[in-house]
């Protein structure tokens, strides 16, 4: 019991910020469950995320970019057989250097005169890095939120979160297709589900105070965040 209540209170944590900011559960809650316990990662953690994309989706589905989702799923798909790859071929430490050191560029290239907009192009590119990303180092979400970081805060969210629910979905169908999900794996998602909607509702009032500058702010922050979690896991191993 008291590794479920562990492992909620980082769910709960994570589903605030990526309710309020759009992403970053992942951050926050993968190395958390990892320690609490292994098994937590990835099939319940994916069950989780698909849950808590899809109320972010039903709460500010008017603002979605079906569009921009349609361009990032494109370049998903073949991102993650990327992510595959690079698992396979590349030492983990190193890449998730170089995905880190990839993503601090951004940053400062977004504070400093960059201007980047969710085009056909930037998108496809966008996708192809998150699902490259997200696969072989479990932070996927910076390059989108960093393409629609001037975007309104209702536009961000709702847009990552179809686009997460798109991805969840996909990873979930190869994986019980090889058949790693179980009858399991559901009891402890029943078990978390709480803990990820009171993180959710929580992030409800928090919303008001992420808007214009403050929401853009908050994207870099978390995008900076991300970039030097995977930076020390790159170093310290």
């Amino acid at each position: 019991m008291s590794e479920i209540l562990l492992a909620g209170l980082a769910l709960a944590c994570g589903a605030l910020v990526q309710g309020a900011v759009g992403y970053g559960m992942n951050l926050i809650a993968a190395p958390l469950l990892t320690l609490v316990d292994p098994r937590l990662v990835p099939v319940p953690l994916l069950l989780i995320a698909l849950a808590h994309a899809l109320l972010t989706v039903a709460r500010e589905y008017r603002h979605v970019d079906w569009r921009g989702v349609g361009f990032v799923t494109a370049g998903r798909l073949p991102g993650t057989a990327l992510g595959v790859l690079a698992v396979a071929l590349l030492a983990p430490r190193a890449f998730a250097g170089a995905v880190a050191v990839a993503v601090l560029v951004c940053v400062v290239l977004s504070v400093v005169s960059w201007t980047p907009r969710p085009a056909p192009r930037s998108l496809l590119v966008a996708g192809l890095a998150s699902g490259t990303f997200g696969t072989a180092s479990s932070i996927g979400g910076p390059p989108l939120a960093l393409l629609y970081q001037h975007s309104a805060g209702p536009e961000i969210r709702a847009t990552l979160g179809a686009c997460f629910a798109l991805g969840s979905s996909i990873s979930l169908l190869a994986l019980g297709l090889a058949g790693q999900v179980n009858t399991g794996h559901l009891v402890t998602v029943a078990w978390l589900l709480p803990f990820l909607v009171a993180g959710f509702l929580l992030s409800g009032p928090a919303r008001r105070f992420l808007h214009g500058r403050r929401m853009r702010v908050a994207v870099l922050s978390v995008a900076t965040v991300s970039a030097l979690v995977l930076l020390t896991r790159s170093v310290v191993g």
